[in-house]
Formats: C-alpha cells, structure tokens, sequence
C-alpha cells in the first residue's frame, strides 16, 4: 500500500514519539490495569470477608440465646482473630461483653470492651465501649480510671450521656460541685423528650440542685 508524503511524515513522528514514548505509555497502562485489577479484587475479598464475619456474628447471636458460654467466646476469638477489620467483630465483641456483664462475668465483659475500645474500627462504638467500661470501673470503684475514660473527646451528640455519666462517677467521689455541673450539662445538652431526663434531675435534685455557674463546663 502506498503513502503519500503526508502521510509517510506522520508514520515517521509516531516512530520517534513511540521509540521515545512507547515503553513509559505502555508501563503506565498496565499500572493503570494493574491498580483497577487489584481494587476490584479488594472489592471482592471484602465483601467475602463481611459475608464470612456476619456468619461467626450470627453463631454468636445465637450462643447467646443458649447461654452458651463456650460457643460465644470461641466464637467472638474467631471473629476479633479473622476479620477484626469488619463492624461485625465489633458488634459481637459489645454483646459479648453486654452477655457475660449480665452472668455477672465482670472479667470477661472488660476484656471484651477493652478490645473495642483498642481495635474497634468505628469511632462510634469505640465512644460507647469507653462509656460501658466507666460505668464498670465506676461499680469496681476505681473512680480514676473510670473518670479518665469518660473526659476525653466525645462528638457532639453523646455530650449528655456522658456528661451524666460523669456526674455519676464525681458524686461517688464526693465531688458534688462538679457533679451538679456535670449533671446540669447533661440536661443541658439533651431534650426534654430524653427519658433519662426525669432520672438525671432527680440526681441533680437529690445532691442540692442547680450547680453555680462556675461549675458548669
């Protein structure tokens, strides 16, 4: 097939730009190929993963309807071990620890909050491990300890429940100044349709009412 001039000088530039070029286009291609492959491919492992996380979820669900001790923590070990990296080992490390604090099973109910709270992926159910863990260091009396896991940051919305929480923890300190603060912040921050509501007043009631503003924080 023959070529006019033009067209001759056009194949002559794609020669040189693909001897300079060609080798640099081609790599970066299969990178591009390269990195598509390996997301949809972490797509797919994921989704495996969260199937195979929700199975061992759902096997402690139902250790935990048979009281089945054995069963629940083999199973929650399975799931933190395998697929910590899932909101499923999250959730089946809290209703452990909520299924032994009800067998009065203090021990094990920590271990597992504390698991939550260092390896818990999500922010939200690491806040409500912290409050869980206060509120047993609060029943043990190791007031310190339950105090400094409720002072940290906390997003916005669970100002109230922690706040009450903390009020709790100052008045068995005997710190009642701060505790009405912390018990007025609570009210403060919440609804009047809060059903704690009535409870917290009462508390605040019950340790001389309304805190001088100074105390409030």
């Amino acid at each position: 097939m023959a070529y006019d001039h033009e067209e001759q000088e056009q194949l002559d530039s794609l020669k040189v730009w693909w001897n300079k070029y060609g080798n640099l286009s081609t790599w970066l291609l299969i990178i591009i190929l390269s990195v598509f492959s390996v997301w949809k491919a972490w797509g797919i492992y994921q989704g495996k993963q969260a199937g195979q996380a929700s199975q061992l979820y759902e096997e402690v669900q139902k250790a935990v309807q048979d009281k089945d001790a054995a069963k629940i923590a083999r199973s929650v070990s399975d799931v933190q071990d395998k697929f910590s990296g899932t909101v499923y080992a999250q959730m089946a490390s809290m209703l452990a620890a909520k299924n032994a604090f009800d067998a009065n099973d203090i021990k094990t109910a920590k271990a597992q909050l504390t698991w939550v709270q260092e390896h818990g992926k999500t922010d939200e159910y690491k806040y409500l491990a912290k409050l869980r863990l206060a509120g047993i260091l609060l029943d043990e009396k190791s007031y310190d300890e339950a105090l400094k896991l409720v002072s940290g940051d906390f997003p916005a919305e669970m100002s109230g429940i922690v706040a009450d929480r903390k009020g709790d923890i100052l008045v068995a300190q005997a710190k009642i100044e701060e505790a009405r603060g912390a018990y007025q912040l609570a009210l403060d921050s919440g609804t009047d349709k809060n059903p704690a509501r009535p409870l917290i007043q009462l508390k605040l009631d019950a340790i001389g009412g309304s805190p001088a503003k100074s105390a409030i924080k």
